[in-house]
């Protein structure tokens, strides 16, 4: 398992080298130059070579990677170009609010998937079992925005539940009234997640079903509930964990999305502020954040999910 674990993490760290490399070529291949976003139209050619200098983007491709690449390891992310705060602590206040929505959407996603994709399965014959495999069928091919305005229309503006949109500005000093800005951007979320997760989750329970082991173990006087529990459920999670990982970052990448719609002051917002004013230092923190985060759930998930496979733990095991 060690041995596993060692090999798991430098591929881990890698990945995110990769990554970062991708993301500073990528931004520098699009049109503009970041300098842009301190000038104005009328800018003199002083003033332009001041900008670049300011930025850095007067400096060749490799040393402006290497400058950024070591701010990176020492946990800088640099300061805004338009408003010369520091990009960390901004980030770390928005994860105040993108982080809490991104995890209750998860979990009430993941709480629905399971009751939907389970009763379809077991009760494929019936008529609520075919209706709620038509739903997750359906819930897939649905946009989130379009769920977050019909909730808005219905809850916010015809019923008068739950606000509209907008979080308080004393944050989670009044927990309530936070949770209360949330409910609809985490419903939002959390129907469109579930559709697509009780989908696997019906496909695993489906297998299970079918599967000797279960045979075998009905025949050996179990009942189906018991050979389920005891046989079923850790059989089933595998492939879904590893499914869980990718919609858990799939979750917070679509919350950019959905706090746009909801205007939640999240990574999602300040993700578009910093591509409407062409400010490199902001795009770049929010998208190293959140590809640290997306490469550390994948990671955190393959090795759960080998813990849980006794097949797996076997081979792990012959590694040591």
């Amino acid at each position: 398992m060690r041995v596993y674990l060692l090999r798991r993490s430098l591929f881990l760290l890698l990945s995110l080298a990769v990554a970062m490399i991708v993301i500073f070529v990528l931004l520098r291949l699009l049109p503009g130059d970041p300098a842009n976003a301190l000038l104005s139209i009328d800018a003199t050619p002083e003033q332009i070579a001041a900008a670049r200098e300011q930025v850095g983007s007067d400096l060749p491709m490799w040393q402006q990677f290497t400058t950024w690449a070591g701010q990176l390891l020492r946990g800088d992310l640099g300061a805004s170009y338009i408003s010369s705060r520091e990009v960390g602590p901004e980030i770390a206040a928005r994860l105040g609010i993108t982080i809490p929505l991104t995890l209750m959407a998860f979990t009430l996603a993941l709480a629905l998937a399971l009751v939907i994709g389970i009763t379809a399965a077991v009760k494929a014959d019936r008529w609520y079992g075919i209706a709620l495999s038509g739903f997750s069928q359906l819930g897939v091919a649905v946009p989130v925005f379009w769920v977050g305005v019909l909730l808005v229309w219905l809850f916010a503006l015809q019923l008068g539940w739950l606000p509209s949109g907008g979080f308080p500005r004393d944050d989670w000093e009044d927990p309530a009234d936070a949770l209360r800005s949330l409910a609809l951007p985490v419903v939002t979320i959390a129907i469109v997640m579930s559709a697509s997760l009780a989908r696997y989750v019906r496909s695993a329970t489906i297998d299970v079903l079918g599967s000797d082991y279960l045979r075998t173990a009905r025949a050996g006087g179990a009942s189906m509930n018991e050979a389920l529990l005891r046989h079923g459920v850790r059989n089933g999670s595998v492939p879904v964990i590893a499914v869980l990982g990718i919609e858990l970052s799939t979750t917070l990448l679509g919350a950019v999305v959905v706090e746009s719609v909801f205007t939640l002051p999240g990574l999602g917002s300040m993700l578009l502020t910093g591509i409407e004013q062409h400010d490199f230092a902001n795009i770049q923190g929010v998208l190293v954040v959140s590809t640290l985060f997306v490469v550390l759930v994948g990671f955190a998930a393959d090795i759960v999910q080998r813990i849980v496979d006794p097949r797996l733990r076997t081979s792990i095991a012959g590694q040591r």
